[in-house]
């Protein structure tokens, strides 16, 4: 692309990004290399190029959204390692009733919680050695594939999936959507924000992916003792010392993002973000004693924090603000003005099936990348809301259920040999088509009122 030059239409700049852009997608989406060590690309390149100066694209690599990043995984490293995921799943599941589906929904439902806040592989990590337990009470052979054997785990990861969708602390793809879409859309999107979306998706989607798993596995149709299976779920068991302190935190940083719009105009501009008050809350971690002469959080154990996520989320910022810089970000404007007479909710469907199918195939954190320049491009062109657009993009960008490889949740349930292929690749098609006019119709509705 450097060495043809430019269309007619693009300057030079421009071209020269758009190369830089293309490159990083797909070394990106085929992971040809690290996805932190593409991150470092604009690093190199855009100073190069003439777009920006060194000093000027290393100031790109940092947002206040990698602070909500951050502490929001000290908070979700002190969950794990005071078992606290563990005490919620239990509670959830001791709502199960003695059906078959009912167990399911209650093991999906579980899941989908503890992911809203942790890591969705580190759910599924969580979650899995139960529902195996479980199968195995229910008297489920070791290769078992069909009925509650491969519903069972399939459903442990897709809600491990879905449940990232509720929270912006919920997966590392929704706060860096939301740093780009600041970036080249200009439009803030906090914590109660995404909430706000994300939700109504989830309390729709686990309900749905559920019986989809019981149509496709045909749970009803194959030997499972859902009495007994109940049995080996176990109980919670007294709260220690360490759970107790550590709840107060939560809450309180629940409590903070949630009334952060409200904080905000009390305060010092700019000093309440999402990502001040998850520092705050996380600062805490390191102060509180956890009963047994120590902190409820380490710095051994903080260290094992998402930092290559952090990085590839600086890496993203920066090639955002080398789009915008080099007039990139006009000339997709100029060149989708053509679709200015397309109906909204037409736009924001196909890109939706677009970002489904793309991210079934390369990273959620790559494919949330590599679309938000589009996304700019299509809000400046067509006028659309930015609310439609973006958040149906960002949500899509984790919606992704058909391959073992897809996510890590999914490479999860393959490993534990209950599950088919053939099944899988159906009830993720199913899921995947019934996303769309999902993820499509909630944000609509919710837009409305912003």
């Amino acid at each position: 692309m450097l060495l043809i030059g430019p269309p007619a239409s693009m300057g030079a700049p421009a071209w020269h990004v758009a190369s830089l852009t293309l490159l990083m997608a797909i070394w990106w989406m085929t992971e040809a290399f690290p996805l932190t060590v593409t991150a470092l690309l604009p690093f190199l390149a855009l100073p190069l190029m003439g777009i920006m100066s060194a000093g000027d694209v290393a100031k790109e690599y940092y947002s206040p959204i990698l602070f909500l990043i951050l502490g929001g995984a000290f908070i979700a490293l002190t969950v794990e390692r005071t078992g606290m995921h563990r005490r919620i799943a239990l509670w959830i599941l001791s709502f199960a009733g003695q059906s078959r589906f009912g167990l399911l929904l209650a093991f999906m439902a579980a899941t989908a919680f503890i992911s809203m806040w942790i890591s969705n592989t580190s759910t599924a990590l969580i979650m899995m050695p139960i529902a195996l337990a479980v199968l195995v009470a229910g008297g489920v052979s070791e290769d078992e594939t069909d009925g509650m054997a491969g519903a069972l785990v399939l459903g442990v990861a897709f809600a491990a999936s879905l449940g990232g969708l509720g929270t912006l602390v919920g997966s590392p793809t929704n706060p860096i959507a939301v740093g780009l879409i600041e970036k080249q859309v200009g439009m803030n999107i906090s914590f109660a924000d995404w909430s706000s979306f994300g939700i109504p998706i989830l309390l729709v989607a686990v309900p749905l992916a559920a019986l989809v798993l019981a149509k496709v596995q045909k749970i009803e149709a194959t030997a499972f003792d859902p009495k007994a299976a109940r049995s080996a779920i176990g109980t919670q068991g007294p709260w220690t010392i360490a759970e107790k302190r550590l709840l107060p935190i939560i809450l309180l940083a629940i409590a903070l993002w949630l009334a952060q719009p409200q904080l905000e105009v009390m305060l010092p501009k700019g000093s309440v973000t999402d990502g001040t008050i998850a520092i705050a809350c996380s600062l805490l971690l390191f102060l509180v004693p956890d009963g047994s002469g120590r902190p409820l959080l380490n710095w051994k154990e903080a260290d094992r924090a998402p930092w290559a996520v952090i990085m590839m989320f600086g890496g993203g910022l920066a090639l955002a603000a080398g789009i915008s810089e080099s007039g990139l970000a006009d000339w997709l404007g100029e060149a989708l003005k053509p679709l200015a007479g397309v109906h909204p909710l037409i736009i924001a469907a196909a890109v939706t099936a677009l970002v489904i199918l793309i991210t079934e195939f390369a990273s959620n954190v790559a494919t949330a990348s590599g679309v938000m320049p589009v996304i700019a491009g299509l809000v400046a062109a067509t006028g659309s809301d930015p609310w439609l657009l973006a958040m149906c993009a960002s949500i899509a960008a984790s919606w992704g259920f058909m391959m073992p490889s897809g996510t890590g949740p999914n490479a999860i349930a393959w490993a534990t040999g209950h599950v088919a292929l053939p099944r899988m690749l159906r009830a993720g098609v199913l899921i995947d088509l019934f996303g769309v006019p999902l993820i499509v119709g909630v944000v609509w509705f919710i837009a409305t009122f912003h």
